[in-house]
């Protein structure tokens, strides 16, 4: 069957399936691991320690795949260093650019004039509109269900997607709550030409920087066991629920701000629980989605199951 649609023709791909950001944990071999299996693999640029860090993460990818893949650019409200990462991945000829966490117009500028395909992760129709409005390819709608960061409307994917779809001219991708066959044709048949997966793609042999801990959690885990942390900041986000997102959860009921909060929410912190498995000094991402995660395979394992499912949900709808 045919899996062609407006996503694949953008970036240049078999499956419309993309692999999401990922902070600290996306870097060569996963994405060039999502890019052979037929989706669009993304590098993390600012999980990395320099531009020219990232120069070379993209070309150990380019060792590993001659397919498209894509770098990450997470625009956060506290990081503002992204134009030389830009302008690194633009000299190793970057195809496609994601773009998460913060108003994307900095990053689309930069890309003015160039052949780099812009994707941008939206949270709300208006933020769509506007995706559109400044030059966006397309763009990713995440709902409530999604890990990370998420809108401040707590709208979900299925009524959220839909809605974008009916406002933008731009292919829309879906993202939050998406992790098998029936994720991917329920989005298509929302009218997104295609989804982006975060935490499904963390439960997996490729994602080497991801702690054992952490992947058995997701496996482990229920749709119940994430909670929401940061509202208070504005900057709502999706985590396991442990000792630590309850301590966070505790002080922002203090109202004690970024700056008090900013050693409990850091980088740092994030990497103490998904890269060395201290499951109680640190925080971990994830999405409700973890609760129909069973097992940890090969990308290219996942990928090939869901698609054949995918399409013997097709053969049922045509009976």
């Amino acid at each position: 069957m045919k899996w062609e649609t407006r996503v694949t023709q953008l970036l240049g791909i078999k499956y419309p399936i993309i692999q999401g950001g990922l902070a600290h944990l996306a870097y060569s071999e996963l994405a060039s691991a999502v890019s052979n299996a037929g989706g669009l693999g993304q590098v993390t640029a600012m999980s990395l320690e320099s531009p020219e860090a990232l120069k070379e993460e993209m070309r150990k990818v380019k060792k590993l795949t001659d397919q498209p893949f894509g770098v990450n650019f997470a625009i956060g409200q506290h990081n503002k260093r992204f134009e030389s990462f830009v302008e690194a991945a633009l000299e190793e000829d970057m195809q496609v650019a994601t773009i998460t966490g913060g108003n994307p117009k900095a990053v689309i500028d930069l890309l003015e004039g160039t052949n780099v395909k812009k994707l941008v992760l939206v949270a709300a129709k208006r933020q769509a509109v506007k995706a559109e409005e400044l030059g966006a390819d397309a763009v990713m709608v995440v709902g409530q269900e999604g890990g990370g960061h998420l809108g401040r409307d707590d709208v979900g994917t299925m009524v959220l997607v839909p809605q974008v779809v009916d406002v933008v001219s731009i292919p829309v991708i879906a993202s939050g709550g998406i992790g098998d066959a029936r994720g991917l044709m329920a989005a298509l048949s929302l009218g997104a030409e295609g989804v982006e997966m975060g935490t499904r793609f963390i439960a997996t042999k490729e994602c080497v920087h991801a702690h054992e801990s952490y992947k058995r959690a997701l496996v482990e885990g229920s749709e119940t066991d994430t909670v929401i942390i940061k509202r208070s900041l504005g900057a709502p986000a999706r985590a396991l629920a442990n000792t630590w997102t309850d301590r966070i959860l505790h002080l922002e009921k203090e109202n004690i701000g970024y700056e008090g909060l900013k050693d409990f929410i850091s980088g740092q912190t994030n990497m103490k629980y998904i890269h060395k498995g201290e499951v109680d000094n640190g925080y971990a991402w994830a999405g409700q989605v973890l609760g129909m995660i069973k097992d940890i395979p090969s990308v290219e394992t996942l990928l090939s199951s869901m698609i054949s499912e995918a399409e013997e949900i097709r053969r049922k709808w045509q009976q």
